[in-house]
């Protein structure tokens, strides 16, 4: 993704092997803490409220739905659930989850369809691409660096609400990535018996 309006890049260093590392990050509660999480409710709220008044049954299901989902922890596997598609996957060195819509919308407006070929193509009108990957790099025996970039290209129409929108959401944005990465180490460390023998590392 070569072409992009905005970026946001986090890293960390972990100790555990690259392979640990991959597979931590598709168990790890990527919402671990208490902070993300209302971060992450905060930003649902306004779809819960549109559908509140659509549907007051159908959405109150689906909050009790939501409330389940986060009590049993948010998976890279919820995320599909929820319009985030993996369209490319290099085990164990990196992941790219992308994602189409009108993130600035209450709902967020995200496409089911997500592929190679949507980046290829760009965004359609009115709309707003995503690329959020994932790459792990060995830095030693047993010791990985973990870094996640999320890049967003919008179509002209669409550049100016979502730089609005960017605004508002990226202090939070960067709390939930540091978070979701420091949740990851943890499982990964956990994993290798070396969560309790770090030194230095730290997330940014």
């Amino acid at each position: 993704m070569p072409r992009y309006d905005v970026a946001e890049r986090h890293r960390t260093v972990v100790r555990a092997a690259p392979a640990a590392v991959y597979a931590a990050l598709r168990e790890a509660d990527l919402a671990g803490g208490p902070v993300p999480r209302a971060l992450l409710a905060l930003r649902a709220l306004p779809a819960g409220l549109a559908a509140l008044l659509q549907s007051p049954r159908g959405a109150l299901a689906e909050l009790r739905a939501r409330r389940r989902a986060r009590a049993a922890g948010l998976r890279l596997v919820d995320f599909e659930r929820h319009g985030f598609r993996v369209i490319a996957e290099r085990a164990p060195e990196e992941l790219v989850i992308g994602l189409l819509g009108r993130f600035w919308t209450p709902r967020g407006g995200l496409c089911a369809e997500v592929t190679m070929e949507t980046f290829r193509a760009g965004p359609p009108a009115g709309f707003a691409l995503a690329g959020w990957n994932f790459t792990i790099d060995a830095r030693g025996e047993a010791v990985s660096e973990l870094r996640t970039e999320t890049r967003v290209w919008c179509a002209p129409d669409a550049r100016r609400k979502f730089r609005l929108y960017w605004l508002l959401v990226r202090p939070g944005s960067g709390i939930i990535r540091r978070a979701m990465l420091r949740s990851i180490r943890r499982q990964a460390e956990g994993r290798s018996g070396a969560a309790g023998a770090r030194d230095g590392s730290h997330t940014t």
